[in-house]
C-alpha cells in the first residue's frame, strides 16, 4: 500500500482553474475510523463555495475538497469494528473525498446495498443526510402533506423529490427551465414551476388547492425568504439550508404569526460526529431499504475522471446539470452527457 496519494485542492480562490492535483501523505485511520480506498466522490455546492473561498473547512480538517465518497474499507483504526476490510461503504467526511484514500468516521459510514453501483453510492451521503435531517426531522414532513422544493433539479432537489414521494408526500418543485421542470416530473414530482416564467407563490397555491405547501425546502434565500412566508400553508414549516441569493432580506413577519409557521435551518458539515451518527442510523432504517429495492436512487447527471475535477466543477458552475455530478477513480467516468 503506497504511503502517498493524489488529491484535489484549490490553489488560491476562484473558478475551476484553481483546482490542482497534488501528492499528499496517505492518511491513517484514528480511533473509530476507517481507511477507505475511494472509488467515487460526489460534487456538491459547498465544494464550489470552498473553492471560491466562501466556505472554509472546519478547524483541523484537510484542505482536500469533497464531502462525500464511496469506496472499499482497507484498514480499521483502533476501536472500529462495525465494518471489515473489503466492505463497500459510503460516507460523509468533513473534507478529503477528492482523493485516492480517505479516513472516515465509522459512525457515519453506511454499507453500500448490493446492486448499487459505486458511482451512485458516492452521490448519496451529503444530499440524503441533508434532506433527511431538514425535511423529515426538522420540518416533520408527513405522508399526505405537500412539499415545495426550490431548485428541484439540483442534487438536493432530486433527492428530496425521491424521498418525499417514497414516503407518500405530494411534491411541487421550482426549476429554471422547461427541460428541468420536465426532468423533475419524470422523477415523480406532481407539479413543476418554471420560476423564470411563473410566480411560484401563486403557482404553489394553485397546486395545493389554495392552501399553500405544508413544507418548503429552500436553498435560495434572498427574496425567497419573504415569499416563502407568503406561500406556505397554515401551520406550515420552512427549512432553510442555504442562501444562494444572500442571507439578508426585508421581511414582514406577520404571516409567521398568523399562519403559525415554523422557520428552521441547519448546516451539516460542522455538526458533531455523534449527531451525524444518529442521522446515519435513521438512513439505515428508512432509506437503505429503498435503495436496496432499487427505489429513490440518485439520478446521475455526469461522471468525470478524478483528473478532470476542474471540468466537473465547470459543469456545476454552468447550472445546467440535473441530479448529481460525480468524480470516479475507475472506468465508469464518462464526462458530461
Amino acid at each position: 500500500m503506497s504511503t502517498t496519494m493524489r488529491a484535489v485542492i484549490a490553489v488560491g480562490q476562484g473558478g475551476p482553474e484553481v483546482l490542482r492535483i497534488v501528492e499528499r501523505p496517505r492518511p491513517e485511520p484514528g480511533e473509530g475510523q476507517l481507511l477507505v480506498r475511494v472509488e467515487s466522490a460526489g460534487i456538491n455546492r459547498p465544494d464550489v463555495m470552498q473553492r471560491e473561498g466562501r466556505y472554509p473547512p472546519p478547524p483541523g480538517a484537510s484542505d482536500v475538497l469533497g464531502l462525500e465518497l464511496a469506496g472499499i474499507v482497507e484498514a480499521l483504526g483502533p476501536g472500529a469494528g462495525r465494518f471489515r476490510t473489503g466492505d463497500r461503504v459510503m460516507a460523509l467526511v468533513h473534507s478529503g473525498a477528492y482523493a485516492e484514500w480517505a479516513v472516515v468516521d465509522e459512525a457515519v459510514a453506511l454499507p453500500v446495498p448490493d446492486g448499487l453501483p459505486m458511482v451512485e453510492a458516492g452521490a448519496i451521503p451529503e444530499t440524503y443526510f441533508t434532506v433527511w435531517s431538514n425535511v423529515f426531522e426538522r420540518a416533520r414532513l408527513q405522508a399526505g402533506e405537500s412539499l415545495l422544493i426550490h431548485g428541484g433539479s439540483s442534487g438536493i432537489g432530486t433527492t428530496a423529490i425521491l424521498l418525499a414521494k417514497a414516503r407518500g408526500a405530494r411534491v411541487i418543485v421550482t426549476a429554471g427551465s422547461p427541460e428541468k421542470c420536465a426532468a423533475c416530473l419524470r422523477l415523480g414530482a406532481d407539479a413543476a414551476i418554471d420560476y423564470r416564467r411563473e410566480d411560484f407563490v401563486a403557482a404553489a397555491r394553485t397546486a395545493t388547492n389554495g392552501s399553500g405547501p405544508d413544507v418548503i425546502l429552500d436553498m435560495v434565500g434572498g427574496p425567497y425568504i419573504a415569499r416563502n412566508l407568503d406561500a406556505v400553508a397554515v401551520d406550515g414549516r420552512i427549512a432553510q439550508i442555504a442562501f444562494q441569493q444572500g442571507s439578508r432580506a426585508e421581511i414582514d413577519f406577520q404571516p409567521l404569526l398568523m399562519k403559525r409557521v415554523t422557520l428552521t435551518g441547519s448546516t451539516l458539515r460542522a455538526r458533531p460526529v455523534a449527531l451525524k451518527a444518529r442521522l446515519a442510523d435513521a438512513l439505515v432504517e428508512h432509506v437503505l431499504p429503498l435503495l436496496a429495492a432499487g427505489r429513490a436512487r440518485p439520478p446521475i447527471d455526469s461522471v468525470f475522471p478524478f483528473d478532470r475535477a476542474a471540468e466537473a466543477h465547470a459543469r456545476m458552475d454552468a447550472g445546467q446539470h440535473i441530479g448529481k455530478i460525480v468524480l470516479s477513480m475507475g472506468d465508469a467516468a464518462q464526462g458530461s452527457r
